[in-house]
């Protein structure tokens, strides 16, 4: 599995950014994908993820102002950022996992791509 995240860049508070993940060498229609975050000096932390399903979970920072999709086809996720603030600049990693009822598998991370917010 090769996760090839883009999109990061330096962008004003207020402003938008769109995160790509690409997933490759697997069929990631019943894979967990996400984005995690980590700033200087601060543990990586859980942004948004979905489900194949569709269901998702958000960081409550940024509930409102962050959007999660997927495109299964295209073993694809995005990351829509809006409203962006100083505190949101991060590495942010892509991230996926099998998750079925009875198991987690092992998680895949993708390098990490940049995100800076001036005030």
């Amino acid at each position: 599995v090769q996760l090839q995240a883009s999109g990061g860049g330096l962008v004003q508070a207020g402003g938008s950014l769109r995160l790509t993940c690409a997933a490759s060498g697997n069929t990631f229609s019943t894979y967990v994908m996400g984005w995690y975050r980590q700033a200087p000096g601060k543990q990586r932390e859980l942004v948004a993820s979905m489900d194949g399903g569709g269901s998702t979970n958000y960081a409550d920072s940024v509930k409102g102002r962050f959007t999660i999709s997927r495109d299964n086809v295209k073993n694809t996720v995005y990351l829509q950022m809006n409203s962006l603030k100083p505190e949101d600049t991060a590495v942010y990693y892509c991230n996926t996992y099998y998750s079925s009822t009875y198991v987690r598998g092992m998680d895949y991370w993708g390098k990490g791509t940049q995100v800076t917010v001036s005030s």
